[in-house]
């Protein structure tokens, strides 16, 4: 079936290549497209500049996200499920797609998106003609065109439908996952999946950062939130520390204690990440900060402290040996 005609909007027009089934979808806010697409040149060649298929993965964004070329969405609402269509769009809707197409190549590539991007506004960035890295982005960077878009609908899934990524969640949907994921985490804990328990607490984590985001510093929201961090942090190091993830724990309660310095138990988890890669004076000042800060741990200080003396004790005697057969004669270092 082909058919060709306007799109209410000025400056595209769309051919329907293949048909789709059903009735039009409801495209509403946070609803997901997955869809394939190819852009070609609008000239006699119609040179492929991008083809998700090459990839092997279909494109997705959310409706309502500010997706950077905003005729998508535009487009891929116009589409039912299982149609290809062909989109004609003029230069006024076609000048970021530079920008796009670059960050998505930078994905499959498996390289930051973002990486060397200037922090400026979509319309800064748009007139900024640096390069792109990538030949036939600079030109269009340079010399905005028509450009078409082949695109194949496989499906649109309501907001209910699938699990959200965190930068698509709304701030009432963060907070609201996040009692649940700490709740999924300490299930995983009871059934020893430490690694999986460990990626709950993460999520729960970057959903508050991005929050926190929006806050200022030190003041009453951004400490609300800074007190449900917490916790998780600390469930998160657990299970690091169960993994044997020594130098992760050093890193996130070092971070976790320049803002709260007084949390006995950052200062057990890092003293035991500390011991078990032999820092042993390191670990010996952060367990009897421990006992200082809170003297209802103390016996578990004194059992770890025990346990440290006895492995560094250990240690020295199997180095000096090590050492001592080093010089031993008939053997060479």
């Amino acid at each position: 079936m082909e058919e060709t005609y306007l799109l209410n909007v000025e400056g595209v027009r769309k051919k329907i290549l293949h048909g789709g089934q059903g009735e039009l979808p409801k495209f509403q806010d946070g609803s997901k497209i997955t869809f394939h697409f190819q852009t070609l040149k609008d000239d006699f060649e119609r040179t492929v500049i991008d083809d998700s298929r090459e990839a092997g993965i279909p494109m997705e964004i959310i409706v309502g996200k500010m997706f950077k070329l905003e005729i998508w969405e535009t487009l891929l609402s116009s589409m039912r499920a299982g149609e290809v269509a062909e989109f004609w769009c003029d230069a006024i809707h076609t000048g970021m797609y530079a920008l796009v197409s670059r960050g998505m190549r930078r994905i499959a590539e498996g390289r930051d998106p973002l990486e060397g991007q200037k922090h400026r506004c979509g319309m800064g960035n748009m007139f900024d003609y640096h390069s792109t890295g990538y030949d036939d982005l600079d030109e269009l960077q340079r010399t905005p065109q028509p450009l078409i878009f082949i695109m194949e609908l496989f499906r649109v899934e309501e907001p209910s439908a699938y699990k959200r990524d965190t930068w698509a969640m709304s701030k009432e949907e963060k907070l609201a996952a996040v009692p649940v994921l700490h709740s999924e985490g300490n299930r995983l804990v009871l059934r020893r999946e430490f690694a999986q328990a460990a990626a709950k607490y993460q999520e729960a984590v970057i959903c508050l950062r991005n929050l926190q985001a929006k806050e200022k510093p030190w003041e009453d929201g951004w400490l609300k939130l800074e007190n449900l961090v917490t916790p998780l942090v600390l469930n998160y190091c657990q299970c690091q520390l169960e993994l044997g993830e020594y130098y992760e724990v050093l890193e996130h309660t070092t971070e976790l204690l320049q803002k709260h310095n007084d949390n006995a138990k950052a200062y057990f988890k890092r003293a035991k990440a500390h011991a078990a890669v032999w820092n042993e004076r390191e670990a010996r000042e952060d367990f009897m900060r421990v006992a200082h800060l809170d003297p209802s741990m103390a016996a578990a200080v004194k059992k770890e402290l025990k346990q440290l003396g006895e492995r560094m004790r250990k240690k020295h005697v199997e180095d000096r040996k090590r050492y001592q057969g080093l010089f031993q004669p008939g053997r060479g270092p």
